[in-house]
């Protein structure tokens, strides 16, 4: 028998397929994010996505402007070679400035992604877009619970949203609904 053959519960493996199979997990593992245990000393990037839900006001704030003010709900998932792994749940209380002259907007939230055993990762995100196309800025990480005690991070990150219909509370306060994507195609984070 050749010296790079294993002999694994009756199957003959070649080195070079079992490194593709121990590269195959790890990586698995790093793309799942706050799917999978933190490990101290940990310094990955992941891509990630979260499928939300929000409502709020808008409430107009000036001549030619509208104020959102309101919350975002939803579920975040670590893209993997497999697909997509739900990762965790994410909460972001959020406030974006509409012009009603051009659309253009700045928006800013704090939010919050929750993994299924309860560790949590708080962040900052702030973004420019325009209404109904999106916003592109930047996600900072702030801090965690438990495992992501301590987690340091961030980067870019995209947000598209669709309105439904607004329903109109008093002269210069409406109820708004919306649901979108925030997409994060590069997210840096360490854990001491």
């Amino acid at each position: 028998m050749r010296r790079d053959k294993y002999l694994r519960d009756g199957w003959l493996m070649s080195s070079s397929a079992i490194r593709m199979i121990v590269s195959t997990i790890a990586a698995l593992g790093i793309a799942c994010g706050a799917a999978s245990p933190a490990r101290a000393g940990e310094d990955t990037t992941v891509k990630a996505f979260a499928a939300w839900q929000g409502s709020g006001q808008l409430i107009q704030t000036g001549p030619k402007e509208t104020t959102f003010v309101g919350s975002l709900t939803g579920t975040v998932y670590a893209e993997t070679e497999k697909g997509p792994l739900e990762s965790g749940s994410l909460a972001c209380p959020a406030m974006v400035r509409i012009s009603l002259e051009d659309g253009s907007q700045t928006g800013s939230g704090r939010c919050t992604i929750t993994a299924k055993d309860g560790s949590r990762i708080f962040a900052d995100v702030s973004c420019t877009g325009y209404r109904l196309v999106g916003c592109d800025g930047q996600f900072a990480l702030t801090g965690g619970t438990q495992r992501f005690e301590g987690i340091t991070g961030g980067g870019p990150v995209t947000m598209r949203s669709e309105f439904n219909a607004v329903v109109g509370v008093s002269d210069i306060v409406a109820q708004q609904e919306a649901r979108g994507v925030m997409f994060w195609p590069a997210l840096h984070y360490t854990i001491p």
